[in-house]
């Protein structure tokens, strides 16, 4: 082999190794762990205040559904309740009526008994006296039993009031966690229900970049490794940020679209998440690669 021939060889063999090491590990796009609230009861949304970009603090007061049904049923529930106190209140003064003629034929009792041992009174009477004290006992027992029955009534109206105010609650819709919002499925005025989708919101601070690794990569890696990322700066350089790696597929998976070497497109892969901060230029579905 002459040496004009050498020449460019090596020159390819060594283009050749360089376009090698610039070539990243693995390849994937940027994505989030987004949110959906839905609602939690049903009528007209009489405020909304969720839009499409629009960044919400947690516990931030975002939507509003009517709660006039519920507010008369919790009246009513409250007016049953009041009524069933009255009754309760009755039927202990029934008991302490009841006690007091209990206390007073003791008296009548223990006088009688004396007598009794004079001779001054019959065994008839002493007799009576306790039957009549056991007739206050058993109606004691049986007013007693009707307390029991209307306070069970009281629990269950407390607990129904309850569950009306638990309604009421739910009627105002708090965004549960700092993020910005993805989609709007709602607007103000309209009628909902229980279990419908209001909005969508993810938190932009910390973006996932899921990957796809052939089966021999999968040993070069392990959680809570880091590793480069890689995103377009422009049409000929690359930006390099930080991240994490926080999952790795348990399972093997067809490679995926993204992936169009046929070489590669025959293998099976497994489907990394590494978690990115976010310095506001990272977008959902933005290409990134990682590198070990």
């Amino acid at each position: 082999m002459t040496t004009k021939y050498l020449i460019p060889i090596i020159a390819i063999v060594f283009a050749s190794c360089s376009g090698n090491k610039d070539l990243s590990d693995a390849y994937g796009s940027f994505e989030v762990d987004d949110v959906i609230i839905s609602a939690e009861a049903n009528g007209k949304l009489l405020s909304f205040n969720a839009e499409e970009g629009q960044s919400l603090d947690a516990g931030e007061l975002v939507a509003v559904i009517d709660t006039t049904d519920l507010v008369l049923k919790k009246i009513q529930f409250n007016a049953q309740k009041k009524a069933i106190s009255a009754r309760i209140e009755n039927i202990q003064s029934q008991i302490e009526v009841q006690k007091q003629q209990k206390k007073n034929l003791m008296t009548d009792k223990n006088r009688l008994e004396k007598l009794l041992k004079d001779g001054a009174a019959t065994q008839k009477q002493f007799d009576d006296i306790n039957g009549q004290i056991d007739l206050v006992d058993r109606q004691i027992a049986s007013i007693n039993t009707q307390n029991a029955s209307v306070s069970a009534e009281l629990e269950v109206i407390n607990t129904q009031i309850a569950q009306v105010a638990e309604s009421i609650s739910k009627c105002k819709i708090y965004n549960p966690a700092k993020g910005i919002v993805l989609e709007k499925y709602a607007e103000p005025n309209e009628i909902t229900s229980f279990g419908k989708p209001l909005f969508k919101i993810a938190d932009m601070d910390e973006m996932i970049l899921r990957v796809y690794v052939s089966g021999d990569q999968l040993p070069q890696i392990k959680l809570s490794q880091e590793v480069g990322v890689l995103i377009d700066q422009d049409k000929k350089t690359n930006r390099k940020l930080t991240g994490t790696i926080s999952w790795v597929s348990e399972s093997a998976e067809f490679t995926p679209k993204i992936i169009q070497t046929k070489e590669e497109r025959v293998n099976m892969v497994y489907a990394v998440k590494v978690r990115v901060k976010n310095d506001g230029s990272l977008k959902i579905g933005m290409p990134g690669e990682i590198n070990f």
